[in-house]
Parts: structure tokens; C-alpha cells; sequence
């Protein structure tokens, strides 16, 4: 074909005149799924991970990928930019713009098909890496690109970026490992493309139509450019950069598909994928080995390659720094051998033996003063990974330090060059004034990752940043390198890729554009036609948020809530479906703005000063995303940057209805601790009262309350009466007073636990003191956002306690929550309270306290198997190492669950409207669980909400506080620890699982784990 015949460049970047309201009805009417045009959804995907922003005109979340097609086809009629997006965790701006967003996560996550002879599989765009992985894992086999957003990046947007993660250097990028993929045109054009025969191509340009123009026009570019593309593409391991031109080559099989993956959606939209897969790596050994310094570690590169591993990654110490600043995996970088930076080099094998064996040829071959040390078991394995993996989240708001900054995070060099380009990229950094920024990334592929203390709000700082970003290319290209080596070029990297290519091939990618998108409406002003990489900064010199006032201190980010709302970088862990805890919202509905970020962006776009969040702290937006916030504080622990939305929504809230008529259960459950005092006058007429099913529906409705749960029954006798009535305390003493906390939860609905915790206590020779007056933590105030009282509630209890706590007495809470309060929340809500900081100090857990102050104490053997939820405050505040230690002390046999948040949390399962996303969270891990133990096993939670939530759902289980356990194991335990018969109504007797039914159990969990043992 003669090239005259090539179209001519796209069209730059033309308005759009489309009436938002008439497209919107048009796709509501014609599309399969949710479209929303609202303030909110817009807010929420203006960002991906990017520094960037654009506000999109209208969100769709298509059921099917024929859904998504008609979704394509209203968007041509309307003559609208288009742009698909799978996890929105896009490091170059790729993945925002102003465009119809099509998010493939919420449905279309299918596995359509699985041929495990041909090692080959069809999905839907929207299937996450990992949810893939664990279906394909009873077949033997994996998809082999493993990013490290592995969690919840999705095979559609690895696609569009041509991601690659550290088992690249074994499996390579994605566009190595795609079979086909079903395309559809902005016009229409819907097919399926792959690697092409000449005589189907010879077909294909024969026929008639827009798809044998597309390749008649594809044959053209390659006769046109071959010569440049093989003179001018980088010939490394990690070029991502540019559309993938190489691959329509002969040398390449005329590969269509591998020329769409990594276009960013700029080209066409990917309705399905058949990918090409591997088996699943049976044994591994991980080598780690200290260098002086990162130069040193990646001179060393290639004698390692020689070894042929199957990753090989390397980081600097001032990640390593950063990690140990931050608090991030301790067990990790306790094992990491002695030296300033690190390569991570793993061998995989049939057997053990033969991984073994190929650690240990490279141990032999490494030359002296090459420190080292290896694992081939999982657990250290992963503890390993984990300091790798972290690296974006570990480089981000550092204490102390600047904010870090993405922008020129992932150029990639031939390996042989990598030492040179690092002492080159920390030069050019000494010279910008941005010090020693960390770096990481995967060292086999010459591939760097970073963040700088780019200076993003100021028009000085812009400069600046541009101004290095350009010398940095001129760096990498000058070493025979990618701009991008994984991250794609988006609007970071597109405006600089004429330096990389060259004007023809630039030229080139423009025809490319015009073949498949000729109007310019697939994800304009990306790639190709760029914006300028300092346009539509997140942030920039414009950028001027509202500072409002606050009640809670907010330390970590300067006492402003601004600076919190932005703390969010995007990475997007907040979306993974398993494991940790953050965020159950997200499990329960796959919603973008029931997400840790998606409300954290929504709360940037309501104090910055030109966004669809205008209404500040009364914005409806941000409150019905909050709505389903379980303020379980996961984020505050699983969160790269430690986002705490339980905090912030408190914050919120107390704005939002400050001066208003709040909802109902913002009076029922937020001032539960009156409502409890008032209750204790009469117990059993309340009981009988919300017992009764008419009553019952009325107090619910009154109260705000889920017509589906049961009003728990409060305590005939409150612990603190209990107490009183108990006399003198007992017990010998000698190791010291302790003050046992008598919270809400306890002290009301099951005071068993607080009378088990005084009998383990005096056990342990402890003597015991119960406060004489009432006091409580706030914890129903501060979730309710009813701050002020919350804060009397702290002052009063402070004051309570002042002798003691000037004393250096131990304060135990039995409720992790509240506990939680005393070690967090109060002190940020009263920073300048001696007081606080004391209680804040003095706080201890039950297995702390043991474990601290009576480590030589032997626990009476409970000899049984549990299966133990762990509260999920407890989780991200106080921590789970001395429970753990008690429980192994105690001769329990842990079943420590991974389940995330029993979906109770608190008054937000009980709340009217909460009951169904509630209950998924449990349904999620964490009943299921519970279903599958013995029934002779123990069912062990602290918290009152994980107790309710199991009994609630599960009639036949008694779940109890480790603290009954334990007193239930005591010698000859006194009748007073024991539930009174015939004292509690039927209904609740297994959320107190106590007395005589808990001493029961634990004598049959004996015999059972006794007959497994003798089994």
C-alpha cells in the first residue's frame, strides 16, 4: 500500500457540545448498569494516583461488556471523549479525564472461560489479578504479571498500562502474555485481535469495510516505519513507553492485540481478553543480599542475571528509612542482612531442593563482603515482599519530612546501565535540591521507582518540577532508555516522548491514533497530543483548599484537615477482597465511593476551591458517602498513608449537623451510655418491653434502629453494682493495683466479661480497682460526630481517674474500642490534657497488662481449639501480639481470623438502612468461618459488636471475651464469675456465653482437642 494512503494525524483535542442531561437519559435508557452523572460520582474519579485531575462528565458501570458496547456506542452518537478504567490506581494521569468514565470493576469481572490444556482463559476487563489467580489456582496455574497492586488492580487496566510487576523478569510484560482481545472502535468496529497469519491478513486487507481499512491502514504504518521503529525502540526489557508499533513487525507476528496493550485507552475500548497463562510456581527461595549503596547493588545486577532468576528487585535504604519511620512491616526488615541497599532475588523449582540449590550456586558465586541471608519457607518470604511492595504507601507522607510526589517514578535503562543512571538521577536530585529521595523497583529490568519532594503548590515549585523531569529524560534516553518502564505515559511522560522517538515516529503514533480513534475521543490529550505534563495538576499553584476549623487535632498533617483530605495517594488497597481489614464497604458493594478513597477524595474535592463538592461541610455528597463508612479504623493500619476515615467522619459529622436535628440514631446509640444508666433502674421491664414484638418495632423505628436485629438485653446487674455489692477487693497484690475500666458495653450487656477479667486478674496477683463514679470513653459521641460531648465525657473520666493515673496505675480496657479511644482518639481530641496523654500511656489491653507486667504468670490451661475475630480497632490501634502471646500461653489453639470487619461495628449495623451492607461484611469471611469450626470449638472475640454480630446470626455459638475463657480454665472457679441461673433472658444468653455454659465448653473443647491429639 502506498503510504499516501495512511490517514492523516487526528484532529486536536475538539470541545465537546454535548448536552450532559440528554446524554445521560440516553444512557440510562439504552445501557445495562448505573449511570450517574451526580456531583459525587464525578468527584470521586477526577484522580487516579496520578498528580492530576480532571472531573469527568458522567461515571457508567456496565452489568455486561455488551452493556459497556451500547455505554460506547450513545457516547459516538453524542459525540463524547470516552475513557475506560479498571482499578484507577494510574501513576501518569491515564486513567482521569474530562470524559465518560467506564468503570469495569463493579460487574464485569468474569471469568468467561478456562482451556487449562492450552493454558489459556477469557475474562472480563474489570476481574482483579489476584481474584483471577485464586480461581485459576486449583487448575495449577496464574496469570504471570504480578504488579504490586496485585490485590485490586484489574486485568483491564494492566492491560492498558502493559503492566509488568516483579515476575516480569520471568513471565515479561502483559502484552507477552495476551493470546487475543476483543475491541470495539469509538465507531463501532467490534473484533477480535491477535497475532496474524499472512494469509489472514491477506484476507483481512482484501475485504471491504472499516475493518479491513483498519488493516490495510496497520499495513501501512508497518511498511512505512519498520526501519525506525526497529532503529529508535529501546531494545531493553522495560520499554513501555509509545504505542507498541514493534509488534506489528514480521519478526512479531503482526500482533494487533499486542499492538492495543499498553494504549492507555486511547485507541479502542477492550470488551474481553483471553490471556495467556503459566503454572503456578511450586517452591521458591528468596536470596537478599547488603550492598554498600544502591549503585553498588545495581552494579551488581549483572552477575546476578547470569544466575537467571525469577525476580530480581532491588531497594535503597532510605525506603528501608522510611518503613522503620512509618511503623511498616518490623518483621521484614528485622531479617534484611546488614548493608545501605538490597537485591531481592528469588528462584523458583520443581521441588524444594532444586530452588535451594539455585540460591545456593548464586550464594557461592557472590564475591566477598556481599553480605546475605535467604529463606525458602512462605511466611518469611512474604514478611520479605512486603518491605518491597511498600514502597509507594512507605515513600508517602513521611513523618518529618516533605510530601513525596510521583512524576518521574519508573524509568527503565538496560540493566548493564542501571548503576550509572542511579548515581546520574541522585546528582541531578542534589542539584534540584530534592536530597536523596528512596528508591526501589525491579533491578533485573534496569526498571526505578521513586517519589520526589516535587513542590506542587507554587508556580516556582512547578517550574522546578518540569524543569527536572526534563533533564531526567535526557538521563535516561542518553542511557539508552524508557521514559516509562511500567507505569505508562499518560500525561506525565507524553508531552516528552518526541525526545525519546524522534518527530517521524511521533508522526507515526499520531497516524496510529487516526486509524482507530480519527475524532480524537478516546482518553484525548493522552499520549498522544498531550497535555503538558504541569497542566491539570492535582494540586498546583491555583490550588488554595479551605482550612476550616476543627475539633480533633489532626498532628500528623499539621492540625489541618486540608492536608488530611489530600493524604490519600490512590494506590487503591483500600479496593483489594481479601485479607487485612479496609475496607469492608468497599467488599460489600464494589462501589468506588464506599472505598477508603473514594470517600478521601471526596473530601480533597470538598475543600478545594473549583469543585462539584460545593457545599463544604453540609455537602449531601460527602455524607451519603460516609453513610456506609463502618469507621472500623482498617484504613488507619492497612492504608499506605495511614488515611483514618473513622476520624474524619467523626470530623464531618460533627459539622455536618452541628446546629441541626441529627438523625434518630444519633440520639439512640450515640448517647447509648445515658440511655444504658437509665435502662439499669429497671432492667427487666426494659428487656420485657423491647421483647415484645410491638414494642420492640416501635422503639426500632423510634430509635433509628434496623427493623431486622434484636435489641440486645441489658444486664439484670450491672458489674459495677456487682462490684460494690462484692466488698473488699481481693487477691494478694504483689504485683501492683490495676484500674479496671467498666466501659458501656461491658458494665450493661455483659458484665460476666468484666468479672471474669477481675478473677484472672486477682489470679495473677494483681489487685483490682473499679472507679467509683460513672465514666465513659465517648466512643458513641466521637462515631456519631457528637464531638463536644464526647470530649466532656474524656474530661470527666480523666478527672476520675487523675489520682490513679498520676499514680502509674494501669488502666485495662476490656472493650477494644474504648480502649482504642484512650490510646488515639482522645489524646488528638484533647491534645493538651496532661491527663489524656497520661491515660493515653497507661492503657493497657488484658494480655498487655499480663504480658507486661506478669510475663513469669502461667495462665490456667484452657487446652482447646478457637477460632478468634479480632476486633477491628484492636486490629489497627492497639495491635494483636500480646493476645496472641496469652492465647499460646493459655494452650489455645488460635484459629486467628483474617476477616476483616464483622460488619457490627459499633451503632452502624444496628443503624435503619445499614442492616444488608452489615451483614455482607460478615458473610464476607467471618460467619462463614464460624460456620466451618468444630462445634466443640471456642469462639473467641473482645469485642462487643463482633459477639453481637456472631450470636446474632449464628443461634448455636456462644461467643465469649478471652478473658472468660481464661476464668472459665481457673481452679475450682467461684460461682460469682458465673451467670446466675434463670438471671438472663434466653435471647442473649449466647452473647454472654458465660458460667456454666462457657465452663461447658471449654471442657469440651478438652476432650476434642485431647482425641485429635491422641488421633
Amino acid at each position: 500500500m502506498d503510504p499516501i494512503d495512511l490517514p492523516m494525524p487526528m484532529v486536536r483535542r475538539p470541545p465537546v457540545t454535548a448536552d450532559p442531561d440528554a446524554l445521560a437519559s440516553a444512557l440510562r435508557e439504552r445501557v445495562d448498569g448505573e449511570v450517574r452523572f451526580d456531583a459525587g460520582s464525578r468527584a470521586a474519579y477526577a484522580t487516579d494516583a496520578s498528580n492530576y485531575r480532571q472531573v469527568p462528565i458522567g461515571v457508567v458501570l456496565p452489568r455486561t461488556p455488551e452493556a459497556a458496547a451500547e455505554a460506547v456506542a450513545v457516547c459516538h452518537e453524542h459525540d463524547v471523549p470516552l475513557l475506560s478504567r479498571g482499578g484507577g490506581t494510574s501513576l501518569a494521569g491515564q486513567c482521569c479525564n474530562a470524559a465518560v468514565v467506564i468503570d469495569w470493576s463493579k460487574y464485569c469481572h468474569r471469568l468467561v472461560s478456562l482451556d487449562a490444556g492450552r493454558r489459556v482463559c477469557v475474562v472480563e476487563p474489570g476481574i482483579v489479578l489476584d481474584d483471577l489467580n485464586r480461581r485459576l489456582a486449583p487448575h495449577g496455574l496464574m496469570y504471570g504479571p504480578r504488579p504490586a497492586t496485585h490485590p485490586n488492580c484489574t486485568i483491564g487496566g494492566m492491560i492498558g498500562n502493559n503492566s509488568c510487576g516483579s515476575t516480569a523478569q520471568t513471565y515479561g510484560k502483559v502484552v507477552d502474555n495476551i493470546a487475543r482481545l476483543e475491541i470495539l472502535t469509538y465507531d463501532g468496529v467490534r473484533m477480535w485481535v491477535g497475532p496474524t497469519s499472512d494469509d489472514e491478513l491477506a484476507r483481512l486487507v482484501s475485504g471491504n469495510g472499516r475493518e479491513a481499512d483498519i488493516h490495510r491502514h496497520l499495513v501501512a504504518l508497518r511498511e512505512r516505519y519498520a526501519e525506525l521503529i526497529r532503529e529508535r525502540y529501546p531494545d531493553i526489557p522495560r520499554r513501555v513507553s509509545g504505542y507498541n508499533l514493534d509488534s506489528l513487525l514480521p519478526e512479531h507476528g503482526f500482533d494487533v492485540a499486542g499492538l492495543l496493550v499498553g494504549s492507555e485507552s486511547t485507541l479502542v475500548t477492550v470488551l474481553r481478553a483471553e490471556l495467556e497463562l503459566v503454572p503456578v510456581e511450586k517452591h521458591t527461595a528468596l536470596v537478599v543480599l547488603g550492598y554498600p549503596d544502591i549503585g553498588a547493588a545495581a552494579d551488581g545486577v549483572p552477575a546476578v542475571l547470569a544466575h537467571r532468576p525469577h525476580t530480581l528487585e532491588g531497594v535503597d535504604d532510605q525506603l528501608v528509612t522510611d518503613q522503620r519511620i512509618k511503623h511498616l512491616n518490623p518483621d521484614g526488615l528485622r531479617i534484611l542482612p546488614s548493608g545501605s541497599a538490597y537485591l531481592m532475588v528469588e528462584f523458583t523449582g520443581e521441588t524444594r531442593e532444586e530452588a535451594d540449590g539455585k540460591a545456593r550456586e548464586l550464594l557461592n558465586a557472590l564475591p566477598n563482603g556481599v553480605a546475605h541471608t535467604w529463606y525458602d519457607d512462605p511466611r518469611h518470604q512474604s514478611e520479605l515482599w512486603l518491605v518491597r511492595e511498600s514502597g509507594l504507601g512507605a515513600t508517602a507522607h513521611v513523618p518529618g519530612r516533605p510530601d513525596t510526589w510521583e512524576g518521574w517514578e519508573d524509568a527503565a535503562v538496560p540493566p548493564e546501565r542501571l548503576g550509572d543512571y542511579l548515581r546520574g538521577s541522585q546528582a541531578l536530585c542534589r542539584e534540584f535540591g530534592y536530597g536523596r529521595p528512596a528508591v526501589y523497583g525491579h533491578f533485573g529490568h534496569g526498571c526505578v521507582h521513586t517519589r520526589i519532594p516535587f513542590d506542587l503548590e507554587t508556580a516556582e515549585g512547578v517550574t522546578r518540577m518540569r524543569a527536572f523531569v526534563e533533564r531526567a529524560a535526557e538521563l535516561v534516553i542518553g542511557l539508552g532508555g524508557s521514559l516509562s518502564g511500567e507505569h505508562g505515559d499518560g500525561q506525565s511522560r507524553g508531552e516528552l516522548l518526541v525526545k525519546m522517538f524522534g518527530p517521524e515516529l511521533i508522526e507515526a503514533f499520531e497516524r496510529l491514533k487516526a486509524v482507530f480513534d480519527p475524532g480524537n475521543r478516546m482518553n484525548p490529550g493522552k499520549v498522544v497530543d498531550p497535555y503538558h505534563l504541569d497542566e491539570n495538576l492535582r494540586l498546583g499553584a491555583a490550588y488554595q483548599p479551605m482550612e476550616p476549623p476543627t475539633v480533633f487535632a489532626f498532628p500528623a498533617d499539621d492540625g489541618k484537615f486540608s492536608r488530611a483530605a489530600a493524604r490519600c495517594v490512590g494506590v487503591g488497597k483500600c479496593r483489594s477482597l481479601d485479607g487485612g481489614v479496609m475496607c469492608p464497604s468497599y467488599r460489600a458493594t464494589r462501589e468506588e465511593e464506599h472505598s477508603t478513597r473514594g470517600r478521601a477524595r471526596l473530601l480533597f474535592e470538598m475543600v478545594r476551591n473549583d469543585s462539584p463538592i460545593d457545599g463544604g461541610w453540609r455537602s449531601t455528597e460527602v455524607a451519603d458517602a460516609l453513610d456506609l463508612c463502618l469507621s472500623c479504623k482498617g484504613c488507619k493500619t492497612d492504608c499506605p498513608v495511614n488515611v483514618d476515615m473513622a476520624t474524619y467522619k467523626a470530623e464531618f459529622l460533627h459539622h455536618h449537623w452541628a446546629g441541626r436535628v441529627r438523625p434518630r440514631a444519633h440520639y439512640s446509640m450515640g448517647w447509648l451510655p445515658l440511655v444504658a444508666r437509665l435502662a439499669a433502674h429497671a432492667p427487666r421491664a426494659v428487656n420485657a418491653m423491647t421483647s415484645a414484638p410491638l414494642l420492640a418495632r416501635a422503639a426500632k423505628a423510634l430509635g433509628g434502629i434496623a427493623p431486622e436485629r434484636d435489641l440486645p438485653a441489658f444486664a439484670e446487674q450491672r458489674f459495677t453494682t456487682w462490684w460494690r455489692e462484692r466488698g473488699e477487693p481481693r487477691g494478694s497484690g504483689r504485683r501492683g493495683q490495676v484500674v479496671l475500666f467498666p466501659d458501656t458495653f461491658t458494665d450493661h450487656f455483659h458484665p460476666s466479661v468484666a468479672r471474669a477479667a477481675v478473677e484472672v486478674l486477682e489470679a495473677a496477683d494483681f489487685r483490682v480497682k473499679v472507679p467509683t463514679r460513672a465514666v465513659c470513653c465517648g466512643l458513641t459521641w466521637i462515631s456519631t460526630g457528637q464531638l463536644d460531648i464526647a470530649r466532656r465525657a474524656l474530661r470527666h473520666t480523666a478527672a476520675v481517674l487523675r489520682d490513679d493515673l498520676h499514680a502509674g496505675i494501669p488502666v485495662v480496657g476490656l472493650e477494644p474500642s474504648c480502649a482504642a479511644v484512650f490510646r488515639a482518639d482522645a489524646s488528638e481530641l484533647l491534645p493538651r490534657s496532661d491527663d489524656i496523654t497520661r491515660l493515653r500511656d497507661q492503657t493497657r489491653t488484658l494480655a498487655e497488662l499480663l504480658n507486661e507486667r506478669a510475663p513469669d504468670w502461667r495462665p490456667p490451661p484452657v487446652d482447646a481449639h478457637a477460632v478468634v475475630q479480632r476486633h477491628c480497632h484492636q486490629y489497627a490501634v492497639l495491635g494483636f501480639d500480646a493476645e496472641r502471646d496469652l492465647l499460646r500461653r493459655a494452650g489455645i489453639e488460635a484459629d486467628i481470623l483474617d476477616a476483616g470487619c464483622c460488619g457490627l461495628a459499633g451503632n452502624f449495623g444496628f443503624e435503619r438502612g445499614h442492616y444488608d451492607v452489615s451483614m455482607a461484611c460478615a458473610e464476607a469471611a467471618l460467619l462463614p468461618a464460624v460456620r466451618r469450626a468444630p462445634k466443640d470449638s471456642l469462639v473467641l472475640a473482645d469485642g462487643f459488636s463482633c459477639r453481637t454480630q456472631i450470636s446474632q446470626a449464628e443461634r448455636d455459638r456462644a461467643p465469649a471475651h478471652l478473658a472468660e475463657a481464661l476464668a472459665a480454665a481457673l481452679p475450682d472457679p467461684p460461682r460469682e464469675s458465673m451467670e446466675p441461673p434463670g438471671t438472663r433472658p434466653t435471647r442473649l444468653l449466647p452473647a454472654g456465653a458465660t458460667g456454666t455454659a462457657l465452663i461447658a465448653a471449654v471442657l469440651l473443647a478438652r476432650r476434642a482437642n485431647a482425641r485429635r491429639g491422641r488421633g
